[in-house]
């Protein structure tokens, strides 16, 4: 399989680069948005950060590999929203990196093998589907750091794992659709039905069934993230059953979610990154995961010295996941209601489910995908 790499070696000088690190603008990151990177997510509770890595030496330069899941870098979610924040990082951190594409799980470890080979001083892994692939390589390179996204159960020291509240956000823009809603019937698409991307299903239905109690939640598992035929499919059947909305967590496989809401004249939710350039007459909103933040933050960390093994949370009442900035198609009390629901999540006054016993404890036995 042809393996398609991109490099994109920066001429300044590392002293340049340090005074980027330091004093540099810290603006969002991704294109899309103005949002600060000091709020893109929270510290590592205590309990959960590891040790701290070694001061790198002065004058280095730092080499970060990024390897993308199965949806590619340009799946228009967290694979693409990773390597923005990664060209960020080169831009104004001064790093040289590269990318390597998975286009199926086979690709993992001799990808990840590439860039150890060319002795990276941090392999960035996109996706809970790496989780084997990366602990085998860490526990093999133990000089070498390694970061993933989406998943938590790698507990070794060179490990940094980035994890994301994706149930706040989700919560969010089911409110949304749960408000806007006409025919009290709306869609979901899942990439792959399991603990980590089922959050995106309780937060939705959660939201959805709070804004609207006599809604009806059609839930789809297209069982995979790069299968767009699949999610067009999935999505054509729950508009032919009367859904007038419909949200995808499913990477690339998502895309063909959009298309079809954007055929039959419906709308769709977009998922990681704001989805809404797709189809600005379509998408109404998405759920935000601010993954090029994440990425930013732990290469700063790696030039700095500061970077933890263990687990770094990123939440709603720290800017890590959100409801997209573009709120075109949304009525002015729609707006005002999703603020203000906003609000109490980050005070406390309303949680989101984060687990399927704290889901049917509120809700009842209505979420399908487990």
């Amino acid at each position: 399989m042809k393996k398609k790499v991109l490099a994109v070696l920066l001429s300044a000088v590392m002293a340049a680069a340090m005074t980027a690190c330091g004093g540099g603008s810290s603006d969002g990151g991704a294109s899309d948005t103005s949002e600060p990177a000091a709020d893109a997510g929270t510290e590592a509770p205590a309990e959960e950060a590891g040790e701290q890595t070694e001061t790198p030496s002065a004058g280095k330069e730092f080499k970060v590999g990024l390897i993308t899941d199965v949806g590619g870098v340009n799946d228009g979610s967290f694979n693409q929203s990773s390597w923005e924040g990664l060209q960020r990082a080169m831009d104004e951190l001064g790093v040289e990196a590269n990318y390597l594409e998975s286009s199926t799980d086979a690709d993992y470890v001799p990808n990840i093998e590439t860039f150890v080979d060319e002795e990276y001083d941090l392999i960035i892994s996109v996706g809970y589907m790496l989780a084997d692939a990366t602990r085998t390589a860490a526990e093999a390179h133990p000089d070498i750091k390694f970061a993933i996204i989406d998943d938590a159960t790698i507990e070794l020291d060179n490990v940094t794992c980035l994890m994301f509240r994706q149930e706040q956000a989700s919560y969010l823009v089911g409110y949304v659709a749960g408000l806007m809603t006409k025919t009290d019937n709306i869609g979901f698409v899942i990439g792959m039905a399991n603990d980590n991307m089922n959050l995106f299903g309780y937060g939705y239905c959660a939201g959805a069934l709070d804004a609207n109690p006599d809604v009806k939640i059609q839930q789809f598992n297209a069982n995979s993230f790069a299968d767009s035929a699949t999610g067009k499919t999935n999505a054509n059947t729950a508009i032919t059953n009367g859904a007038d909305i419909v949200f995808h967590a499913a990477g690339a496989t998502g895309l063909g979610v959009i298309e079809a809401c954007q055929e039959a004249g419906v709308y769709a939710i977009g998922v990681d990154s704001d989805q809404s350039s797709k189809a600005p007459e379509t998408v109404i909103t998405s759920a935000m995961k601010r993954v090029d933040n994440a990425v930013y933050d732990t290469v700063e960390a790696l030039i700095s010295g500061s970077l933890e093994s263990g687990i770094h949370t990123y939440d709603l009442a720290a800017g890590g996941v959100d409801i997209a900035p573009t709120q075109d198609l949304l009525m002015d009390e729609v707006i005002t209601a999703v603020d203000e629901v906003k609000a109490k999540i980050i005070s406390g006054e309303v949680t989101v489910p984060s687990t399927k016993e704290e889901f049917e404890a509120a809700y009842g036995d209505v979420y399908e995908l487990d």
